[in-house]
């Protein structure tokens, strides 16, 4: 792989530090790279705690659409990005090879939705009709298809699909070739990469000038990016006034892992489940001569996690295996995978310009990240150039209120269902009357944490139960809502 770094040594000046590597930073500083500016890009090779590297990239603008996504002004406003940024990768991916002198990442043709005996009606069933509504809406192509006549998907019979179709234009990438690619390609452009942590913000009179790496170095720019996922909450924590106007973020730790099948094949397409219990769908992805991908988990932490979870991948082999295809069971395992996709404490994106001039956020964008790379890295550039933008990304702005798209008594019921259905997704033996009982218990319990937390803001339902949990969680949420009340 090409590379230009940093000696290190000395002050280093730049009309754009960007902190980050992973899609949505290598996607900005190749922009501006392409665009004749001087620009820095930073971070370690290996890229700890990234989403983008535990990614089954799937382009997956309808395939993610949830009920509750939709039924939010906030929702439909980061559904139109998903839709114009589906719109953009072709001409994408076909640039990026050029200039890389790579090959096509796209791994697979189109994604099957199926409709299977596991999850609940609350969620699957609601979810599934959603995306088709979307797809309908949109005047996006899809078609039924008989689950009978999907050769690759052998499931157990117990978890068969009762329904499927068919989303002809939802592909997917080999995310460590994208990065490669976008590596390359930013190099040849006549960026720097600085293969090293930033440490802090450096910033004087209002205005951030540069960050300070792990080696003491300053790096000076014009502008700086915050685009490092999770960890971009380490840096903003740096410039404490500005963090505290700023939702918080934490981490959706997943894991994945790359299988070589046993008898050597592959789908043509993706084959994944509609997103259910706290959590993307279970998903295989192609990647190639007898490999698939299977994904993912979501786990809301505090911190972000290195390490898989033993429970976690059992789990997530156990659904592939038992809902997808049974000789998984037989396959090789050749890479356990560990990704922390940064969630804001209001669920949604940090993008723009944020309390300081020239300080900029571009992250919290959950599980659309790597999709939404393309536009946003556009958007951004032209924001920091100080063109005229061409998405509406204001409501996303980091200094923010809380971002509240559905009521407390939407999210607790959201909760309720979710928690529930984590439980018929580990097929858990339970006698047929609990799960009225165990619900029953949830909503006060739920419904308790919440107004403890804050009389008025409520957390997204995931982050609403992590908190039964995780008093950290608990004593940052109640943080971040004071201080919203100060600030406003």
């Amino acid at each position: 792989m090409e590379t230009i770094t940093s000696s290190g040594q000395g002050d280093q000046n730049y009309d754009v530090v960007v902190v980050g590597n992973g899609a949505l930073g290598q996607s900005l500083a190749l922009t501006l790279a392409r665009r004749g500016h001087r620009v820095a890009m930073v971070g370690r090779p290996n890229r700890p705690w990234a989403a983008s590297a535990a990614a089954g990239a799937m382009l997956g603008c309808f395939g993610e659409i949830t009920e509750s996504l939709v039924a939010s002004e906030y929702g439909r406003l980061k559904l139109n990005l998903d839709v114009h940024a589906a719109r953009m990768w072709p001409s994408w991916a076909a640039q990026l090879a050029e200039e890389s002198g790579g090959e096509d990442v796209r791994t697979a043709e189109g994604t099957v939705v199926i409709l299977n005996t596991i999850g609940v009606p609350g969620i699957d069933d609601v979810n599934y009709a959603a995306i088709q509504a979307e797809l309908r809406r949109h005047d996006e192509p899809f078609s039924d298809v008989d689950p009978a006549d999907l050769e690759w998907l052998d499931p157990d019979p117990g978890a068969r699909p009762l329904k499927a179709f068919h989303i002809p234009n939802e592909h997917a990438v080999n995310a460590a070739a994208l990065l490669d690619q976008l590596h390359v390609a930013f190099v040849r452009a006549g960026g720097t990469v600085l293969p090293e942590l930033a440490t802090r913000v450096d910033y004087a009179h209002g205005r951030a000038r540069g960050v300070v790496l792990e080696s003491g170095s300053l790096v000076r720019g014009e502008h700086v990016v915050l685009a490092a996922g999770v960890r971009s909450q380490d840096l903003l924590a740096t410039v404490p006034d500005v963090a505290a106007t700023v939702p918080p973020l934490v981490s959706g730790y997943g894991v994945s892992a790359l299988v070589r099948t046993g008898d050597g094949t592959a789908p043509g397409s993706v084959i994944r489940t509609p997103n259910r219990a706290f959590a993307c769908g279970l998903h295989v992805v192609p990647r190639g001569q007898g490999e698939v991908y299977v994904g993912a988990t979501n786990i809301i932490s505090t911190d972000p996690v290195e390490t898989a979870v033993i429970r976690d991948l059992d789990f997530l082999l156990d659904c592939a295996g038992a809902q997808v295809r049974r000789n998984l069971h037989n396959s090789g395992l050749h890479r356990v995978q560990v990704g922390n996709r940064p969630v804001a404490l209001d669920g949604f994106p940090l993008l723009g310009e944020a309390g300081l001039s020239g300080l900029w956020m571009m992250t919290g964008t959950y599980r659309d990240g790597l999709h939404l790379s393309p536009l946003l890295a556009g958007e951004m550039a032209r924001r920091i150039l100080g063109e005229e933008p061409e998405f509406e990304l204001d409501a996303f702005r980091p200094v923010r209120a809380p971002i509240q798209a559905a009521t407390r008594e939407e999210i607790v019921e959201g909760a309720v269902v979710h928690q529930l259905a984590t439980g018929y997704e580990c097929d858990w033996k339970v006698p047929i009357n609990w799960p009225s009982l165990i619900e029953a218990q949830l909503r006060p319990a739920y419904l308790k944490l919440a107004d403890d937390i804050d009389p008025t803001f409520t957390p997204p339902p995931e982050l609403l139960d992590a908190a039964r949990l995780q008093p950290t969680l608990v004593k940052m949420l109640r943080d971040y809502y004071a201080a919203s009340r100060v600030s406003a």
